[in-house]
């Protein structure tokens, strides 16, 4: 497990007493890791929920290397990727990502390239160890 800030996703039957004593911890260390949730009775299947605790390293997910980034894979480290995309305002989602990788996703991807002031090849939306790197993708944990 290490030091990394996890996440699940809430599946169909899931409460968070179930989720927090699954992983070890307490509900209100749920709570406290995850503002968003209003009303802890309230979750809903495929929402992102934190399950441990961030630290200070280890807590980014590694680059996969630029193969890893084709229609052909699923993974949650995509959708992990999605997510702080959209929270750095580089967005060309229709409805949110999911964990296949997409056009959706290298069009975000390309956006970040561009505003860290990548151009040309280097901002193809193939993500590359540095653009990776400073996107600071929280490590996934299933």
């Amino acid at each position: 497990m290490g030091n990394a800030a996890e996440f699940y996703v809430v599946k169909h039957g899931d409460n968070l007493n179930k989720i927090a004593s699954r992983h070890g911890v307490t509900l209100g260390q749920i709570l406290d890791w995850n503002p968003q949730i209003e009303n802890p009775d309230i979750i809903h299947p495929g929402q992102r929920i934190r399950v441990r605790a961030p630290h200070a390293h280890g807590e980014f997910e590694p680059f996969p290397g630029a193969d890893f980034f084709q229609s052909s894979v699923t993974s949650p480290v995509i959708e992990a990727m999605g997510f702080r995309l959209i929270e750095e305002e580089c967005s060309a989602y229709a409805a949110g990502p999911d964990s296949q990788w997409s056009e959706a996703d290298r069009k975000s991807y390309a956006m970040w390239q561009r505003k860290l002031g990548f151009t040309g090849r280097d901002a193809d939306g193939t993500p590359g160890r540095k653009s990776w790197e400073r996107l600071h993708v929280p490590a996934v944990f299933e």
